[in-house]
């Protein structure tokens, strides 16, 4: 059953107003367009602010809906609103001169980038007006939280979400379906739904993505969680750095309480739900669930150890849901669908389809959502266009600051959670940055893990210290200062750091160095023998033999 479609206007143009395409100059092409409407007269044309239609790297993009069909088109400047709007208003022949002007600009949607994505979360992405809780319910928002609160029970929820396969899309890939029966079966008292925004990998703009186009659609898998599991009350946690998506689910949220989608008796039933917004000051640590919960509570946001989990005792001691955006943003369309329909896509281990955030040396950089086990090669060489200077893909990594590596002979494996592992990475919440040949492997592993020592919370020892001495060992191999003694160095303190940190940013935090010590170790050894490139010149001498040889100023 597809997302139902309200009637659409004989013509449209769809203008993308997520924060890739207002960056490259959208607000300023929706202006220019609006004008260009106005002073025509024009009728029977809607120019229609919509969320993110993917190809992020080609912004501002701009959809133009017409009996003939969709024509999308790329990197608009606001001087062509014009023949933008001649060639929605016109059709065949007669607009066949503006046709012409946007040319260069148009989009092949029959490009594996846009035909092999499979959309389910995204389904509804930049077709309605994330402003608009109208256009939302037109496009069938708030349906099945309606349908589900009239003729299912908590457990019948939570039975179709175990049947689907449906796995935390943040990371760490626990089973939902056991998540939410683990809260709902604690002993009776408060419960709390809280959605961990707190999208931190460089890299990675999913999360972002859908709460800046659809955010009615998190709203309401919150609010179907909430029913399963008994809850009463919700947050979505944000960083400060996303304040487009705050200002948009802030509307939502006033929206959705104004049609009595939020609040007491929701839907004439006995079920009542408020959400609110914590907006957090964008330490990376706060990913962590037990980190999270702190800083909602208004403390400092640091990880506890577990047990207890948050499912027994989280916000103020109260069992807690905690997932995703991706994941609740899912839970509409397996609850409208079914779950045999959900489980029906991806593999045995990873049911589903995942949205990742394809960006790096690659032609067509952007958002896709795909069925999991899909080949790595076909998502960045296939959908991505490979490197745009037509040389080999070196590496890609995935997994944000917690992933890997993964070498490019090793891109036939397939996208799910066990053979990505295997491989020395992770899924994370579904970052995927290309890497061409010319990429040093030791300077990436040191981006990282100076990333890691800016983040880690401090608490302990071995994430606090570990980091620090990792990278400064790293610092070796990239100046060419390391000594033989080094790589042995590297990889006991990668070990020490990974089994004793807390938390999962320390324990993953030694991932990237692993991963490319494993498949590209050449490039540290080269490191050892052949300190050529020495930088500043000064750190560099010649030794008796001949060789120049780093060392430490």
């Amino acid at each position: 059953m597809p997302v139902p479609q309200p009637e659409s206007p004989a013509r449209q143009l769809r203008c993308c107003g997520a924060s890739g395409c207002r960056s490259a100059g959208g607000d300023a092409l929706l202006a220019a367009l609006r004008t260009a409407c106005d002073a025509d007269a024009t009728e029977g044309l809607t120019i229609k602010p919509v969320g993110c239609l993917r190809l992020c790297g080609r912004g501002p993009l701009v959809a133009c809906d017409g009996p003939e069909g969709t024509r999308l088109y790329g990197a608009v400047p606001p001087e062509r609103a014009a023949d933008l709007l001649a060639a929605a208003r016109e059709q065949g022949a007669e607009a066949g001169g503006a046709r012409a002007a946007l040319e260069s600009h148009r989009l092949d949607l029959e490009h594996p980038f846009f035909r092999l994505q499979r959309p389910v979360v995204l389904e509804t992405c930049g077709q309605v007006d994330p402003e608009s809780i109208d256009d939302a319910l037109a496009h069938g928002a708030y349906g099945q939280l309606r349908r589900v609160l009239a003729e299912l029970t908590p457990k019948q929820v939570r039975d179709e979400v175990r049947r689907s396969g449906l796995r935390g899309r943040g990371g760490a890939g626990y089973p939902t379906g056991l998540k939410w029966d683990t809260v709902a079966l604690q002993p009776p008292g408060p419960r709390t739904v809280v959605c961990n925004a707190d999208e931190g990998d460089p890299g990675a703009f999913m999360d972002r993505s859908v709460l800046e186009s659809d955010p009615h659609r998190l709203i309401e898998g919150m609010a179907i969680a909430a029913y399963a599991v008994g809850a009463d009350r919700g947050y979505v946690y944000v960083r400060a750095e996303y304040p487009l998506a705050i200002e948009r689910l802030r509307l939502a949220l006033q929206q959705a309480r104004r049609k009595g989608v939020l609040g007491r008796g929701i839907f004439g039933s006995d079920f009542s739900l408020t959400i609110e917004v914590r907006v957090g000051a964008g330490a990376y640590v706060c990913g962590e669930e037990t980190a999270l919960l702190l800083s909602i509570q208004g403390q400092r946001g640091m990880p506890r150890p577990r047990p207890p989990y948050p499912a027994q005792s989280g916000l103020w001691g109260a069992p807690t849901l905690i997932n995703n955006v991706e994941t609740f943003s899912a839970v509409p369309a397996i609850l409208r669908e079914g779950g045999d329909w959900y489980a029906a896509m991806g593999t045995e281990g990873s049911r589903g389809t995942k949205v990742f955030a394809l960006s790096g040396a690659v032609r067509h950089t952007g958002l896709v959502e795909v069925p999991m086990g899909m080949p790595l090669r076909t998502v960045v060489e296939e959908m991505g266009g490979g490197v745009p200077d037509g040389s080999a893909v070196k590496a890609v990594q995935t997994g944000g600051p917690s992933g890997g590596c993964i070498p490019e002979e090793r891109l036939d494996t397939p996208v799910d959670y066990e053979s990505l592992l295997q491989l020395g990475s992770m899924m994370g919440s579904g970052g995927m940055v290309v890497m061409g040949e010319t990429t040093s492997m030791p300077v990436v592993a040191r981006h990282f893990m100076r990333f890691s020592v800016n983040e880690s919370c401090g608490k302990c020892v071995p994430c606090r210290a570990g980091t620090v001495q990792l990278a400064e060992l790293l610092d070796r191999f990239v100046e060419h200062r390391a000594e033989a003694a080094d790589l042995e160095r590297l990889e006991e303190l990668c070990g020490m750091v990974r089994a004793t940190s807390l938390c999962g940013l320390g324990q993953a935090a030694p991932n990237p160095v692993l991963s490319t010590l494993r498949w590209f170790r050449h490039e540290y050894e080269a490191a050892l023998r052949e300190p050529s490139h020495c930088e500043p010149p000064d750190t560099c001498t010649v030794g008796p033999d001949g060789e120049t040889r780093g060392y430490a100023p």
